[in-house]
C-alpha cells in the first residue's frame, strides 16, 4: 500500500507534464517522419517511373536497400549514440537524412537510386534508439513506458 511519502508530488507531476508536453510532440513528429521516409517509395513510383523509367525490380531493390542500410548501421550508430550523446546524435540522424531525401531529387539512374536509398537507410540507422535513449535521460522507469506508448 502506498503511503503519501511514496506517492509522487504534485509538482514532481506538474514538472512531468510540462516536459512531456514539450518533447513527446516533436519526437511523436520526428518518428511519422522517419515512417513516412520509409515509404514514401512506394508514392514516388508512379511519378518517378514516368520521369525516369524505372522498373517495378528498380523500385524493389530500392526498397530493400534501405534496409540493408539500415540494418548494417544500427549498432555503429548506436557506438556513436552512447560517445556523443543522444541530443547529438539525433541532430546528426535528422540532419544527414534530410539532405539525402533532399538529395533524392538529384536521381537519374538506377545506381544513383541505390546509392541514396542505401545511404537514407544508413543515416537513418539509430533514430528509434536514440529516441529510446534519450527518452531515458528524461524520465525515470516508471514513467518511462507510458511515455513510449505515445511515441
Amino acid at each position: 500500500m502506498l503511503t503519501d511519502e511514496d506517492a509522487p508530488s504534485a509538482s514532481v507531476n506538474a514538472i512531468y507534464r510540462r516536459i512531456t508536453w514539450r518533447l513527446i510532440p516533436f519526437l511523436f513528429v520526428c518518428y511519422v517522419a522517419a515512417y513516412l521516409d520509409r515509404i514514401n517509395i512506394g508514392f514516388a513510383q508512379i511519378q518517378m517511373r514516368n520521369d525516369l523509367g524505372f522498373s517495378d525490380a528498380v523500385y524493389g531493390l530500392g526498397a530493400g536497400i534501405f534496409f540493408a542500410g539500415y540494418f548494417l548501421f544500427e549498432v555503429p550508430s548506436n557506438l556513436i549514440l552512447e560517445r556523443i550523446g543522444a541530443r547529438k546524435t539525433l541532430i546528426r540522424i535528422m540532419l544527414l537524412w534530410g539532405l539525402t531525401s533532399a538529395g533524392m531529387m538529384f536521381v537519374k539512374s538506377p545506381t544513383t537510386f541505390y546509392i541514396m536509398r542505401f545511404m537514407l537507410g544508413v543515416f537513418e540507422a539509430g533514430f528509434f534508439p536514440g529516441m529510446i535513449f534519450y527518452l531515458t535521460c528524461w524520465y525515470p522507469a516508471e514513467r518511462r513506458g507510458r511515455v513510449k506508448s505515445i511515441v
